[in-house]
């Protein structure tokens, strides 16, 4: 009992610390995209978002991925001398790989803009490039620090990037239409802001390392080459489930705009429908939080678990399992059934919401995917989870180029959730015949699907009366006072439901990041008479 527990408690510590960040960061980068998409408009919006792919699938990849791959084979080791020595074999590797980026990036940029079909964004992709060059400092520290299981520092370091990352944009956004009023150069100065904060977030690891006490020792011998190929197929193996949701944007660059165009439409209003598809994205960002936090903490829990007993990580993966399937359920039904309200109340219109309710069911695959791929990480899966991505993201590629002619931006979102919902039922039978387990029983899937129905009859009864009480009102503030006050209608149906059902045990809810208050909801709930 005490073990398991001391073992539960410590992981899920690390988890809130991470959510916290995550938070944190998510709720900031939808904050800077509504009024950057407010100040520049929908065609500005889709110069950014044809861009941000690019310069994130360096970011999440190096930082992400490798940081993860890095504390994973640290933690590895007792030894210190051993723990430098890899570090620097890591290191100057990386650097080489961050160099080759820079190159591809910066002076690929006319090619991969011509390929988009806009060479106005070959200057974007130049100055985006210079955020690879941090790449290298990044993975390292923050790998060193989850090795030593100092997320605080990891968290710290996300969040000050993104204050930095947002300060910049939003500044820079507002002096450049003010002054220029183009957008490309609002989605330049965007583009910088990304790089500056990945430049801020560098200095501050740097500051935290101050505090670790290195000895100088001799430097033992190694394999050197080991250690590159096991980094690398740990990174790609992690990363490929954050990098899924980046890959099919990078499709969508190179496919949507240059064949809406072919098929008819005009280049404005090309610019604009994939600008106002590209308004899903940090919704979806919003919707995947708890799942990509869970995931980043269970990679050295399962790991450790796997080599000292062989059945010890499965409470831990059929709650994480059920954690992410329950918020990933609610939060993509929950912008579903308020959509319409949402997208005007953010983005100053309701063009495309329908396209927008097809975006955001890619939340419960994506929620299952980022759990999975990290389950499987633990368990030194690599070759099949990366397999079953690729196969989604090849689906996705002949999803678009299937369905744009004849759908649109609204086969785009068929093409997504067709790749994502592949990898994620491939993903969940894999995992099943690894682990021999059951996920969840029957009674789960029952019970949320119990609770979803009445979330929507609730949510749609209330608009019915809403609309009747502000009819006086209309534009954005009639939109904010309805996505306000169903989101609350909609979120406390579905929890009660959740919690009288008793879906999650008590015990569960107090080990899972801002459970504790679900738990005693769910206690007092159910002893009521």
């Amino acid at each position: 009992m005490s073990a398991e527990s001391y073992g539960m408690k410590k992981y899920m510590k690390g988890a809130l610390l991470l959510t916290v960040a995550a938070l944190i960061v998510k709720v900031l980068s939808a904050v800077y995209r509504v009024p950057f998409q407010n100040l520049v408009g929908d065609e500005g919006f889709y110069v950014y978002q044809q861009v941000y792919p690019f310069i994130s699938f360096f970011v999440v990849w190096t930082s992400g991925g490798f940081a993860v791959a890095i504390s994973k084979v640290l933690a590895d080791t007792d030894d210190k001398d051993v723990k430098r020595a890899i570090s620097r074999v890591i290191f100057s590797f990386l650097t080489i790989l961050s160099l080759l980026f820079f190159s591809l990036l910066f002076f690929g940029a006319n090619t991969l803009a011509g390929w988009m079909g806009d060479m106005q964004l070959a200057p974007l992709l130049q100055t985006g490039a210079f955020v690879t060059l941090c790449m290298p400092t990044l993975a390292l520290l923050k790998g060193v620090f989850q090795s030593k299981g100092q997320m605080e520092y990891v968290a710290y370091a996300q969040v000050f990037e993104q204050l930095i990352r947002v300060m910049i944009i939003l500044v820079g956004t507002v002096i450049v239409m003010v002054t220029s009023k183009s957008v490309y150069a609002a989605g330049n100065m965007a583009v910088l802001g990304t790089v500056v904060g990945e430049i801020a977030g560098v200095i501050l690891l740097l500051f935290f390392m101050r505090t670790i006490k290195c000895k100088s020792r001799t430097v033992p011998t190694i394999k050197k080459w080991v250690i590159i190929k096991d980094i690398t197929l740990f990174s790609i193996s992690v990363s490929l489930s954050s990098l899924m949701l980046l890959g099919f944007q990078l499709v969508d660059s190179f496919t949507v705009y240059t064949m809406l165009v072919e098929n008819g439409v005009s280049a404005a209003d090309a610019m604009v429908e994939k600008g106002i598809y590209d308004r899903g994205q940090p919704l979806v960002q919003l919707g995947i939080v708890i799942a990509s936090s869970l995931a980043l903490a269970i990679v050295p829990l399962i790991a450790q678990k796997a080599k000292t007993s062989g059945r010890g990580a499965i409470p831990f993966i059929q709650l994480t399992y059920r954690t992410a399937l329950l918020f990933g359920v609610a939060a993509a039904l929950g912008l579903i059934v308020v959509m319409p309200y949402v997208n005007e109340m953010l983005f100053t219109s309701q063009d495309l919401s329908g396209v927008l309710m097809l975006y955001v069911v890619q939340i419960v695959p994506l929620s299952i995917i980022l759990t999975f791929t990290a389950i499987l990480q633990g368990y030194s899966k690599l070759k099949v989870p990366a397999l079953i991505i690729i196969t989604g993201f090849l689906l996705k590629c002949f999803g678009n180029i299937m369905l744009i002619p004849q759908f649109g931006v609204t086969g785009v979102a068929v093409a997504s959730n067709t790749g994502l919902f592949v990898s994620a039922i491939l993903l969940m039978l894999y995992v099943k015949r690894t682990a021999k387990l059951v996920l969840a029983p029957f009674v789960f899937y029952k019970h949320v699907a119990l609770a979803s129905i009445a979330m929507v009859l609730a949510v749609g009864v209330s608009a019915v009366l809403l609309d009747v009480v502000l009819s006086g009102i209309s534009g954005r503030t009639y939109a904010a006072i309805m996505s306000g006050v169903l989101i609350m209608v909609g979120a406390s149906t579905f929890i009660t439901i959740i919690a009288k059902k008793r879906v999650l045990k008590e015990k569960e809810w107090f080990l899972i990041p801002f459970g504790r208050r679900m738990a005693l909801y769910q206690l007092w709930l159910n002893k009521r008479k």
